[in-house]
């Protein structure tokens, strides 16, 4: 496993001792967008529903389950209504049902919104799974890779047409610090499936750093348009993704990453405030870079509270980003039986 950088970082510390930059009456009126989040029902993903939701955009939820999604949906409506008086009386929240351990039914998903003939201006990659023991995905890849990296790049890939037309628009992938805590390398393509490849928090960090590689990729190719991609760490949430720690660690260390969780953790709403600040935050676009021509934040990543901070080194090699995205086609290709339509993904720059 890689030894994780930010640790020795400085800028990584002083966020724990500086105020929020960013807080739920700062997002601005999003009146007339639509967002999609995935795992919008639960933890993370539902506290940023009710962020969007509360501003008057028309979130589409997307997820597994229509029955927990539904009641969620009520739970929404009730706590925007409750906390939020000046909150849009119509709260539009949508269901899509999105299962991203089955690529051909992610790409189902991308193109079931697409036939809703809705613009899209926001796209939240939330969902994720962490920590899990060795398993497969349904189409025979190491399940956490699968599910937080390609199924992502499927789904953002497939909408991607959309978030053109509707610019300007952003995409927000939720990441981890822990993508520094990879396998050796930061990624070994040739062993993704090798069960003997790293302990189940390396495999999951294996599968973040994949994903900030998409983001610096996409940011590159996306330096013309009004697309703002970005990458966002929310902090320890205590949520429902450590369920599977006990298969993946044992039960004495579970209960003392529960403990530790239960105490200093952030609750899902303070935890999703760096996403919302990726995805809503006027900074965004108006803020360029210094001495760049690229107009607004972009190819960032963020830790709370909207701090923005260097990722691992290693992400920054075109060299390696250009290497797996090339093996993401190739591999997306043979699981989606050439079905999957590539006219989207332009070439490098």
């Amino acid at each position: 496993m890689s030894f994780p950088t930010y640790l020795g970082n400085s800028a990584f510390w002083k966020t724990f001792f500086t105020p929020d930059r960013y807080s739920y009456d700062k997002i601005p009126d999003l009146s007339g967008k639509v967002a999609i989040v995935t795992g919008a029902n639960a933890g993370i993903g539902y506290a940023i529903t009710v962020g969007l939701a509360s501003r008057g955009a028309h979130v589409i939820m997307a997820c597994r389950s229509e029955s927990k999604c539904t009641k969620a949906m009520a739970e929404i409506r009730d706590e925007i209504k409750a906390k939020f008086p000046d909150a849009p009386k119509d709260v539009q929240l949508e269901f899509l049902e999105l299962d991203l351990n089955d690529l051909n039914k992610v790409k189902a998903a991308a193109e079931t919104f697409l036939s809703r003939g809705l613009p899209l201006h926001i796209l939240i990659n939330n969902a994720g799974i962490m920590g899990t023991p060795w398993r497969l995905s349904a189409d025979g890849i190491e399940e956490q890779f699968a599910v937080n990296y390609l199924a992502t790049f499927v789904f953002t890939m497939g909408l991607l047409d959309k978030l053109k037309e509707s610019q300007p628009s952003r995409i927000v992938l939720v990441n981890s610090v822990g993508h520094e805590m990879s396998v050796s390398g930061g990624i070994n393509i040739d062993r993704i499936n090798d069960e003997s490849e790293g302990h189940p928090s390396a495999r999951y960090g294996r599968s973040k750093f994949a994903s900030m590689l998409f983001m610096k990729s996409l940011t590159r190719r996306l330096a013309s348009e009004q697309i703002y991609v970005n990458s966002a760490h929310p902090g320890i949430v205590d949520t429902e993704m450590c369920r599977h720690s006990a298969d993946a660690y044992g039960c004495f260390l579970t209960q003392i990453m529960r403990l530790t969780a239960k105490t200093v953790a952030y609750t899902p709403a303070k935890g999703a405030l760096t996403p919302l600040y990726c995805a809503t935050s006027p900074e965004i676009e108006e803020k360029a870079e210094k001495d760049s021509d690229v107009s607004g934040i972009r190819g960032k990543f963020f830790i709370p509270i909207a701090n923005e901070l260097r990722p691992s080194k290693l992400t920054e090699s075109v060299e390696l980003q250009e290497k797996v995205w090339a093996y993401t086609e190739k591999l997306i290709s043979e699981k989606l039986n050439k079905k999957y339509d590539f006219s989207t993904l332009m070439a490098a720059v």
